[in-house]
């Protein structure tokens, strides 16, 4: 993709260090540099103020992954890309039917009204629920980890969606200033939402997730 709009070596192309590898893979198999931006805490997508504070004249184009059923704000993006001469590219997710997004929908406004204890996501327009991701209070990645444990034992499953952020792999580690993106990673955890679960199901999730959330305060 990259190759093909013809972006290479001396090229510098911004991404999210907030997610999948691979996006950062295709930059450098095309020979170009990967810049990291931070994200929109809110949306978990590339904060185009974020993605502005790294232009630079090598900078030929951005690559812009949308999160968990948000969309990235695309409008400002593309000011951006117009502004400055970039390439604004999506990485999307793959789209679903019309009534498993509702259902989805519906479970998550169920979650939404019965959770306590955790930060329930920031819906926004036009949310579609590829994943219902929780902020975790308390003191970063151990108080996360130590709730997602207490949960599975209760028979609930979840997962850490983004376990270690691209900008501290081997390979791209890079000595950036990504405070959002680094507290993501450490406080986020994805809650079921699948348009299968029973009422009971979802009864059980905010069961696990009460008893617990309550129990972790931010430190001070």
């Amino acid at each position: 993709m990259l190759s093909a709009a013809g972006v290479g070596a001396g090229d510098e192309v911004i991404v999210p260090a907030f997610g999948n590898v691979e996006v950062a893979e295709a930059v450098h198999e095309a020979g170009a540099t990967v810049v990291f931006a931070d994200i929109d805490p809110a949306t978990y997508c590339l904060d185009p103020l974020a993605v502005d504070a790294v232009i630079t004249v090598r900078s030929a184009a951005v690559v812009v992954v949308h999160r968990f059923g948000r969309t990235a704000d695309l409008p400002r993006l593309h000011e951006l890309g117009r502004r400055h001469g970039l390439l604004v590219l999506e990485q999307g997710e793959s789209a679903s039917p019309y009534d498993e997004i509702a259902q989805r929908r519906e479970r998550a406004a169920y979650l939404d009204g019965r959770l306590s204890g955790v930060r329930t996501p920031d819906g926004g327009d036009g949310h579609t629920y590829q994943q219902y991701v929780v902020r975790v209070p308390g003191n970063g990645r151990p108080d996360r980890d130590a709730f997602a444990r207490a949960v599975r034992a209760k028979g609930v499953e979840c997962q850490v969606p983004v376990k270690t952020p691209v900008h501290r792999m081997p390979g791209f580690r890079r000595d950036v200033h990504l405070p959002e993106t680094e507290r993501a990673a450490d406080e986020t955890l994805s809650l079921p939402v699948e348009g299968a679960l029973t009422k009971r199901e979802m009864q059980r999730i905010v069961s696990a997730c009460n008893a617990l959330g309550g129990l972790l305060q931010p430190a001070f």
